[in-house]
C-alpha cells in the first residue's frame, strides 16, 4: 500500500487499485448485490452437481459460471429483482455452458446433435454418425495413447425453492478410435417432477489401453476434459419462493427413493 493505491500482483500480472473504502449502500445496490451473491452460490451448487461429469474443470470456470447464471436471473421475465432466482431466470444463457474452455467440447467433439422433450416430458438426444477417426479431435499428446473414447450424458434435476438437487440419469455411448457409430436417438426414461429444473451435460472421456477391472485408463485431465451444458430446461410449475432465506451450503446427502443420489442444502 502507498497513499490512497494498492499495488499487487495476481496471476503474474501487476495491478495498481485504489483502497477500499466504506461507502453507504442505496436500496438499489443492496438488492444488486444480494442477487449476485444468489447467482454466486447458485453457480456453486451447479458446479459441485457436475464435478463426476467435467471431472477437471479450468481455473476460470467458477467466474465464468457465475456471471452465466447472473445473466439468466438478470433476464427474468416472471420476476423482480431481490424476488427471483434462476427458477425466473431465461436459461438460453447457461445453454452451451464450457466447463474447461482449454479443451471445449465444441471443438473437440464436432458431433452435431439436437435435444428436446416427448409428450411426456422425457428428454431425447438425437445424436448425428460418428466418424471417430475425423469427428473427435483431441490433442496429439492424447490422441497418441487413446484406444477408445466415451460419450457421457448425465441428467441433472435441481429445485432452489426446496433446495434439492438430484441425479436423474447417466447414459454413454462407447466409440473405437477407429469406429463409425450410425446416428441414434438416447432416450432418458426418467419422468422428472415438474418443479425441477433439468440441466444436461455431455463430456468426452478418452482412455488408453485395456484392465479387466476399469476397462482402461482414463487420459481426461486439467489440460483437456472437455464438457459442457447441451441443454437447459425450465421448471414447468417453479413452486413457491421458499418463506425464508435459503442456506446454499450443501451439507448432507440422501439417497432418492429411485436409487440415485440427492444432495440437498437444508
Amino acid at each position: 500500500m502507498a497513499g490512497s493505491v494498492v499495488y499487487r500482483n495476481y496471476r503474474g500480472m501487476n495491478i495498481i487499485q485504489g483502497k477500499s473504502k466504506k461507502f453507504k449502500q442505496t436500496a438499489e445496490s443492496i438488492k444488486a448485490s444480494t442477487e449476485f451473491g444468489l447467482s454466486s452460490s447458485t453457480a456453486a451448487i451447479i458446479r459441485s452437481a457436475f464435478e463426476p461429469a467435467y471431472l477437471h474443470r479450468d481455473g476460470e470456470a467458477a467466474a465464468r459460471c457465475t456471471q452465466l447464471v447472473y445473466r439468466s436471473i438478470r433476464n427474468s421475465l416472471t420476476g423482480f429483482r431481490g424476488h427471483r432466482d434462476l427458477h425466473d431466470g431465461d436459461l438460453s444463457f447457461v445453454n452451451g455452458m464450457e466447463f474447461n474452455i482449454k479443451s471445449k467440447l465444441s471443438e473437440v467433439f464436432q458431433v452435431s446433435h439436437q435435444v428436446s422433450r416427448d409428450e411426456r416430458g422425457k428428454i431425447v438426444v438425437s445424436l448425428a454418425a460418428i466418424e471417430a477417426k475425423t469427428a473427435i479431435r483431441p490433442p496429439s499428446w492424447i490422441l497418441k495413447q487413446t484406444s477408445r473414447y466415451r460419450v457421457r450424458f448425465s441428467l441433472i434435476g435441481f429445485n432452489f425453492r426446496k433446495e434439492y438437487y438430484e441425479y436423474l440419469e447417466f447414459r454413454d455411448v462407447e466409440i473405437s478410435k477407429y469406429e463409425k457409430v450410425e446416428a441414434q436417438q438416447i432416450v432418458f426414461h426418467t419422468e422428472p417432477p415438474q418443479d425441477q429444473i433439468l440441466l444436461l451435460s455431455m463430456t468426452l472421456m478418452a482412455y488408453s489401453g485395456m484392465s479387466r477391472d476399469e476397462g482402461g485408463v482414463l487420459l481426461n485431465s486439467r489440460e483437456f476434459s472437455p464438457c459442457a451444458l447441451i441443454a437447459a430446461f425450465a421448471a414447468e410449475e417453479a413452486g413457491e419462493l421458499p418463506g425464508e432465506p435459503i442456506d446454499q451450503e450443501l451439507n448432507r446427502y440422501t439417497r432418492a427413493a429411485a436409487g440415485e443420489y440427492c444432495a440437498c442444502w437444508l
